[in-house]
């Protein structure tokens, strides 16, 4: 093992024993987070009765999570970076796992919320360092397979979510999908903390952009706060909340560009196929966002499924998840990622305009399987030629900080769909519990997610090249 204190040698061969310890640490970490993350999509309805929440209230339940993982996952990967990857890695996963608690714990729709968010910054350092740490640690050639690896362990972990979920829900509690996170982090500090080498940026410093992440914070609060309430009728406070979140993004960028040592390196900007990485990122995770939430309250509120068999309707893209994300890896790195990351989305957005008629008037295998299995299909082919790619085009001493602007982009992209989407499709208040309303927001809303879909891949097409993997 690397010394604590010593940057790691990014000499960790795929196939040995360093390998598969440290793909076990981080594909239990990374797979708790999208576990937790899906599981509670299946629990919206259950907690809207439960705990008498409003639509507001169900997407506050998931942007309450999302927006600090977004506004912080900058200052997680640099904290990684230079403090060590490991280190940081494991103190997300601890508070990850305590605020998992608070909300396993919670009594009311603004104490989960509060929990959420809480649960939000320990996303913030664990997510970033479970792909920095990939980067830094893994030699060149076996990077993109490892990548390929973790996207399809870590997926099963995300895809089981909706269905373990469920069962938990209908069968115990919706709490236990949070309390089912404590176990599983010691399991992940154990693992970690005795088998994966730490590494760093060893040109790193101790200065840190506090003001840029704040500001970044308040910017998409503040855009997050608009969106949701102009669906309740928000009026003047919505067109505050507007101008509060340009002034602080116009502040954000400005400080940004002057100061020595940026949250956000916008000079990884200058890089064309970062940019359109990340713009593809933007996309595809935008709508996979929105396109999951509405899939699964449109199976529980208008064709009646439990939790189990909203979780269980997307199960069998587990199977090609499963298959196909590392030999996806391991084919972007032979010929390129910019086939796969550009047939990949054009596929999922196939398989969401087919689940557009969703609406209970057919057996599942005709209206729900084709599309879901395409929708599998597509996320297989393009997630891990994607991730390699963003780390691709980066300089590998700023992989803590690339990972953490991918995954902010990601989850930025997640949470401003997840506030924009209802109001864009004339939901408010209980509609969701309307049969007859949620249908027609349903299906507005699964048809501009296949268009976001395609927007994804078309602009992976214009803007990747097949040589941003070679070292």
């Amino acid at each position: 093992m690397t010394g604590a204190g010593d940057p790691a040698p990014a000499s960790v061969a795929l196939g040995t024993a360093g390998g598969r310890w440290l793909l076990t640490a981080t594909v239990l970490a990374s797979g708790m987070a999208f576990l937790d993350a899906t599981a509670v999509q299946v629990a919206l309805p259950t907690l809207g009765r439960e705990l008498g929440a409003s639509l507001s209230d169900l997407q506050w339940i998931v942007n309450g999570y999302l927006l600090p993982l977004a506004a912080l996952i900058l200052l997680g990967g640099s904290l990684g970076d230079r403090y060590g990857r490991r280190r940081v890695f494991l103190i997300g996963v601890t508070w990850f796992a305590a605020a998992s608690l608070l909300c396993g714990l919670a009594q009311t729709p603004g104490q989960l919320i509060a929990a959420r968010a809480l649960q939000g910054i320990g996303g913030a350092l664990l997510t970033p360092g479970s792909l920095s740490l990939i980067q830094s640690s893994f030699r060149p050639g076996d990077r993109a397979p490892a990548i390929g690896v973790w996207s399809s362990l870590s997926g099963v972990a995300g895809l089981v979510g909706p269905f373990l979920g469920g069962v938990l829900i209908d069968l115990v509690s919706w709490r236990l999908v949070f309390l089912l996170n404590v176990p599983l982090a010691v399991l992940v500090v154990v693992v970690a903390g005795r088998h994966v080498p730490e590494s760093r940026d060893p040109g790193a410093h101790g200065r840190f952009d506090v003001p840029g992440a704040v500001l970044g914070a308040v910017a998409l609060g503040a855009l997050t706060y608009a969106l949701i309430t102009a669906g309740e009728g928000g009026g003047s406070a919505v067109a505050f909340a507007l101008a509060g979140a340009a002034g602080a993004g116009v502040l954000f960028v400005v400080r940004e560009q002057r100061t020595p040592a940026p949250v956000l390196p916008l000079r990884l900007f200058a890089d064309r196929q970062f940019t359109g990485a990340n713009l593809a990122t933007f996309a595809v995770y935008g709508a996979l966002g929105g396109s999951s939430l509405f899939l699964v309250l449109q199976l529980q509120g208008v064709l009646g499924y439990g939790a189990t068999a909203a979780g269980a309707a997307t199960l069998p893209t587990i199977l090609l998840i499963t298959l196909l994300s590392p030999q996806a890896g391991a084919l972007a790195q032979r010929i390129g990622p910019r086939l796969p990351m550009s047939a990949g989305p054009l596929t999922v957005a196939v398989g969401t305009v087919l689940l557009v008629g969703v609406d209970g008037g057919a057996p599942y295998w005709v209206e729900v399987l084709p599309g879901t299995v395409l929708q599998g299909l597509g996320m297989a082919l393009t997630v891990a030629p994607l991730t390699a790619s963003v780390l691709g085009a980066a300089p590998d001493t700023l992989a803590g900080v690339a990972s953490g602007v991918n995954n902010a982009v990601a989850r930025s992209a997640q949470l401003l769909t997840v506030a924009a989407l209802p109001v864009t499709v004339g939901l408010s208040g209980d509609d969701y519990a309307l049969p007859d309303a949620l249908t027609e927001g349903y299906r507005a809303a699964m048809l501009l997610c296949a268009a976001m879909f395609a927007a994804g891949g078309a602009v992976a097409w214009a803007t990747i090249r097949n040589d941003v993997l070679r070292s």
